[in-house]
């Protein structure tokens, strides 16, 4: 069954603008790949537009014939972690026109303005406030996740086995570890460098050539793993080999150096393969944070180049298309000058293991941006409740779509398809956030702009997932949809969606910020 992206669409509001939230949880071979140096095969207008032109009518710009294919390809081909998905962002964020915000300093933020800050490197959350906006309207928000299922180093990565170095790992996340055999891996992450002055300097690496592997038993020695299927020991099995053992070297000196007595955490190198990228000393790294990683580059595949291709598909490319959608509605001077809600993007961590942390959906990260913002924006008073009132809507989450070879696995009626649109996933118990009315607002903008919608439920006698929807719906009373991108071989090494599906999302989600506060204003629920 093909896998859906995650997303989740927030919206939050007074009574004339309820809240809003979506959530996108997610995308490479054609006979090329994308990097920043081969970037607008698919459209030439920039990522960050300047022109101060007035804006076109929400229908024909939502509805263009523009592409973000390319440059998804290349934000997935340069975010390998988490910390790289949340700093390239960051970059965007600033080539676009946003202001950096630090939030342990006080903030000083007007009508109009574009905002946004990060929290660890790996979460980060963006919003443009509307020319318009009165304290106790609402928040549109798109929230998705910056993590994927994946290795992460040990804090004693370094171990030898008949005369081979391995790289111990712990497994993060549910991921389809056997797919993880027989690729040329290497590491990124972050790693802390002490200053000439003594300082330490957070600093983000990516080992780009193949350093790792991890490698199959040979049939002859395993002759009924095709009739017993492979099942390998995550703790014996899983551990990648980094090189065969070195004779006493200047790094094996170095090791005993440095360890003295005690055993080095991590070989020396692997150490000298980060310095090298770092440009610094090896006594200089005093701590890593790394995660195994895929080399192979995220690209186009297909008879008809119809497929992405990649590793994080789940949930990067809703991630960009958030981002991007957020950049793109409001690039104009113009863009905001009829808004009377705060457009916002949250991008989280630690959605694949629970969202319990710091950086993760489970912290009051948005919630506390949120009052933090309607704080600045009061000039006078405006009556009880004035957060409160701007927070009872929300809109969420990716989807698995429909298995060619496994039909059924899925619902008979609900088998989300690729290239299809953006799918709307429905759990009578809770486990995703979506209800009837979150639904037909949703797919309310989806129809004003001719975008395609599915929709899907698990069968009775499987089990669900979930996603941050519940978790930022019920944790505030925001309204939230969960939906995503319909995709095949979530939690693997390389996932695959539909090419056609992230432009339709793109549009779906820049469709939402502008048109949303015109299509809420005419439902009535509690009233």
């Amino acid at each position: 069954m093909a896998a859906i992206s995650r997303l989740q669409l927030l919206h939050h509001s007074s009574p004339a603008l309820k809240p809003f939230l979506l959530f996108p949880k997610c995308p490479p071979s054609p006979s090329y790949c994308f990097n920043p140096n081969l970037r607008r095969k698919f459209s030439s207008t920039p990522l960050c537009s300047t022109s101060d032109s007035t804006h076109e009518s929400s229908s024909s710009t939502v509805g263009s014939g523009e592409s973000i294919v390319g440059d998804l390809l290349d934000y997935l081909n340069e975010s390998w972690t988490q910390f790289h998905a949340a700093a390239e962002a960051k970059r965007q964020l600033i080539d676009a026109g946003f202001h950096l915000l630090n939030e342990t300093d006080e903030w000083d933020l007007k009508p109009g303005g574009r905002y946004f800050f990060t929290r660890n490197m790996s979460c980060l959350v963006a919003f443009a406030i509307g020319e318009k906006y009165a304290v106790g309207n609402g928040f549109h928000v798109i929230a998705a996740h910056t993590d994927s299922p994946c290795l992460k180093l040990k804090p004693k990565s370094a171990s030898s086995k008949t005369g081979h170095l391995m790289v111990n790992v712990q497994t993060y996340g549910g991921g389809l570890w056997h797919t993880w055999f027989d690729r040329d891996l290497s590491v990124a992450g972050r790693v802390i460098v002490r200053g000439s002055d003594g300082s330490f300097v957070h600093k983000l690496v990516k080992v780009k050539r193949p350093l790792l592997r991890i490698p199959t038993l040979a049939i002859h020695l395993d002759r009924t793993v095709n009739k017993d299927g492979f099942k390998p020991n995550l703790e014996t099995h899983l551990i990648p080999l980094l090189s065969t053992k070195l004779e006493e070297t200047s790094l094996e000196s170095k090791e005993k150096s440095t360890a003295s007595s005690s055993k080095a955490a991590h070989h020396p190198l692997l150490i000298q393969a980060l310095s090298d990228e770092l440009n610094c000393g090896i006594d200089d790294i005093v701590s890593i944070e790394l995660n195994v990683c895929d080399t192979q580059p995220s690209c186009l595949g297909g008879g008809k180049d119809e497929f992405i291709f990649s590793g994080r598909l789940d949930n990067l490319a809703s991630s960009y298309c958030a981002l991007r959608a957020l950049i793109d509605s409001c690039k104009s001077s113009s863009d905001l000058s009829s808004e009377h809600a705060i457009r916002m993007v949250a991008l989280f961590d630690n959605e694949e293991v629970g969202s319990d942390s710091v950086q993760g959906a489970g912290a009051p990260t948005m919630f506390q941006a949120m009052r933090r913002i309607v704080s600045c924006l009061v000039n006078e008073y405006v009556g009880e409740g004035a957060f409160e009132r701007a927070i009872r809507h929300s809109f969420l989450d990716m989807a698995h779509g429909v298995h060619p070879n496994f039909i059924d696995k899925h619902e008979e009626h609900h088998r989300p398809e690729m290239q299809k649109g953006l799918v709307i996933k429905h759990n009578a118990n809770q486990r995703y956030a979506t209800s009837g009315v979150t639904a037909f607002l949703f797919k309310e903008v989806g129809k004003i702009h001719n975008l395609p919608t599915q929709e899907f439920v698990v069968r009775n006698d499987m089990g669900c997932g979930s996603t941050i929807g519940p978790i930022l719906a019920s944790g505030v009373g925001i309204r939230t949809v969960d939906c995503g991108i319909a995709q095949l071989s979530m939690h693997s090494v390389r996932e695959i969606c539909g090419k056609e599906d992230v432009d339709i999302a793109y549009k779906h989600f820049k469709a939402f910020y502008q048109t949303f506060s015109s299509i809420d204003r005419k439902l009535n629920v509690d009233f």
